[in-house]
């Protein structure tokens, strides 16, 4: 039996929600990279004074935030979908935990990361 427990709201729906509002996120995120690469092709210094601006940190963090969201959301759905006893035999909870509990290190690692380089 699969719990909800390690789920990022612990509803179907708000997951739901949540990875729909991430993806917009990502994608508007995207898009107005894309604009910046095409409008000007800024060098170092452009993209260090694009980046020094406050609204422009605040997107980038609210994006790697949408990132992670969306990411353990999709990789929580996959190890539950793939990682169960039908597949594994009775040491799917284990290999499930192992997998979960890497996923959320690598996240986090990404996140601080993240946050490091765009604050510090």
């Amino acid at each position: 039996m699969v719990s909800q427990v390690t789920s990022l709201t612990g509803n179907g729906v708000a997951d739901w929600v949540v990875q729909r509002v991430s993806a917009y996120v990502l994608a508007l995120y995207t898009v107005v990279i894309v604009g910046i690469l095409l409008i000007g092709q800024p060098g170092f210094e452009g993209w260090q004074a694009l980046f020094d601006q406050t609204w422009m940190q605040v997107f980038t963090l609210l994006a790697l935030l949408s990132t992670c969201a969306h990411a353990w959301i999709g990789m929580w759905t996959i190890g539950t979908d793939y990682i169960r006893e039908h597949y594994f035999g009775s040491g799917a909870d284990g290999i499930r935990l192992v997998y979960q509990v890497a996923v959320v290190l690598v996240l986090l690692v990404y996140l601080i990361w993240g946050i490091q380089i765009l604050w510090g």
